[in-house]
């Protein structure tokens, strides 16, 4: 028998041509239809095809969230190019190693953002920078435009911090996105359903529901910034029936609810980010608002397993079981370790990255035997179902961003007053932790707190910048001479606890 092909109709020239009349994003405010966002889309690709994008070129995407977005997205998979997109929250040197790395061909931004774009430095690479405004008056060129897709083609890459060194480019294939998104309907449903991406469009849970949109022919709105009230208005007034948020966001519109309740209309608040705290959990089953808590990562195209809302707080803590297409282990080395023991958290499934954008040490170490080894520890209980105990050891979770403490290092440890360096995090009542950093000098009095603040600054996003510097005159370090970071925390705590 012939092996099926794993090629199918570009998807957007597909839902146009289903659905061409029915809502495919809106901002609040404007709408466009499945035909009006595929004709947009070609028009930008055709635009872009003047650059001289084609084929596997890489188009880096620095743009805040609004409509064009959705339209640059596709716009550049009509083209057979890849999509990376950009963290609009990084400093300008951040930006141009990642645009280096990915050896992009372009860099598109929203010109509210080229007087910071125009402070990186692409480390010898150089991209094509221009902005989106730009892009609408150059010529369109007479180019013949991607009508199908593969599978197993690159359809965007985007960029992780990993616990060491600087971040990795995820490959993302169609087949990773395309699975994603049956696995999540498969345990979601599918109604008249309108989903609302609040979440940053550069982030995989963002980006995730355009990609969902597309495919299930459903409208997304987009929100340009999170906004509870706003959230609230377009569950109550314009029809949102799933929203995707993290247990700080879900508590800022459950603040803004105030005495009233959600329509019934209103069928899934979709939590990231790790487990949720009860008493939110709580707050959400008084208000009768359901809650699928979820685990997931960029290298899984988001969602990796999701709990239903009847066990959120019968299983209070679990992140639930995997998607239909996926399978999930608890492993120490190649042992698969049984229900209850703690261990690292292994996943499977079609929607699992290829592997790491030139980075094949980094592929092979995370990768083995198909198998993603997401260097989570967790467990499984009995019934299968998944416990978080901690994201990536030293991972700190701030504001939903995730805060690699290695990276923040790597700017402290750049000043050449700074001899060693440690980051943990600190619980925090508004972002749930923040960065907090041990510094040994090289000699006394060569900087002050302010001094190493203001170089990280203009080094690191902002929400990875530490809030303080504790002088001391030794890291705690282990035999391999790694820095014990859990001692960092727990003198910190302590500290905190004498204060």
């Amino acid at each position: 028998m012939e092996q099926m092909s794993n090629e199918m109709p570009h998807w957007l020239t597909k839902r146009a041509f289903l659905t061409p009349d029915r809502e495919a994003v809106s901002d609040g405010r404007r709408s466009w239809s499945f035909w009006e966002l595929k004709e947009r889309a070609r028009d930008v690709a055709r635009r872009l095809a003047r650059l001289g994008v084609g084929r596997g070129d890489r188009v880096a995407v620095l743009m805040d969230n609004h409509l064009d977005y959705a339209a640059w997205i596709h716009a550049i998979s009509f083209l057979g190019a890849v999509a990376v997109p950009l963290n609009t929250r990084l400093a300008p040197a951040e930006w141009g190693w990642q645009v280096a790395d990915a050896e992009a061909k372009v860099w598109v931004f929203d010109e509210s953002l080229e007087e910071r774009v125009c402070e990186a430095d692409e480390a010898g690479w150089e991209a094509v920078r221009i902005s989106r405004q730009e892009i609408a008056s150059t010529s369109p060129a007479e180019v013949e435009l991607v009508e199908r897709i593969c599978l197993t083609d690159p359809a965007t890459m985007m960029y992780t911090s990993g616990t060491t060194g600087r971040p990795k480019g995820v490959i993302l294939t169609y087949g990773n996105h395309w699975w994603n998104a049956m696995g999540s309907v498969l345990n979601l449903g599918l109604q008249e359903d309108k989903w609302l991406a609040c979440v940053p469009l550069f982030h995989m849970s963002g980006l995730s529901i355009l990609m969902r949109g597309v495919i299930y022919g459903m409208a997304v709105e987009i929100q340009a910034g999170f906004d509870p009230a706003e959230a609230n208005r377009s569950i109550h007034e314009r029809g949102v029936t799933i929203v995707s948020v993290v247990s700080n966001m879900a508590a800022r519109m459950l603040d803004d609810l105030g005495e009233q309740t959600y329509p019934l209309s209103f069928r899934c608040l979709l939590l990231g980010g790790g487990p949720a705290p009860r008493p939110l959990l709580e707050r959400c089953r008084d208000k009768g608002v359901p809650v699928f808590q979820t685990y997931g990562m960029t290298e899984t195209a988001s969602q990796a397993a999701t709990l239903s809302p009847e066990g959120s707080l019968a299983r209070l803590g679990s992140a639930g079981k995997p998607l239909f297409p996926g399978e999930l282990t608890i492993r120490k080395g190649d042992q698969t370790l049984p229900p209850g023991e703690e261990g690292e958290i292994a996943v499977r499934a079609p929607y699992v990255t290829p592997g790491y954008w030139k980075r094949p040490d980094a592929t092979r170490e995370a990768i083995r035997d198909g198998w993603l080894y997401t260097g989570d520890i967790g467990y499984v209980d009995e019934q299968g179902f998944l416990y978080v105990l901690d994201r990536r050891s030293d991972l700190i979770l701030s504001g939903g961003e995730n805060v690699y403490p290695a990276e923040v290092e790597a700017v402290l440890l750049s000043h050449p007053a700074v001899a060693e360096a440690g980051v943990v995090g600190k619980t925090d009542a508004r972002w749930g932790e923040v960065p907090v950093a041990f510094v040994v000098l090289r000699s006394e009095g060569g900087v002050d707190e302010q001094v190493l603040i203001r170089h990280c600054r203009e080094r690191l996003a902002r929400y990875k910048v530490p809030v303080q510097i504790i002088w001391t005159d030794a890291l705690p370090r282990n035999a391999s001479n790694k820095v014990l970071r859990r001692k960092l925390k727990a003198k910190l705590e302590q500290r905190m606890n004498e204060g």
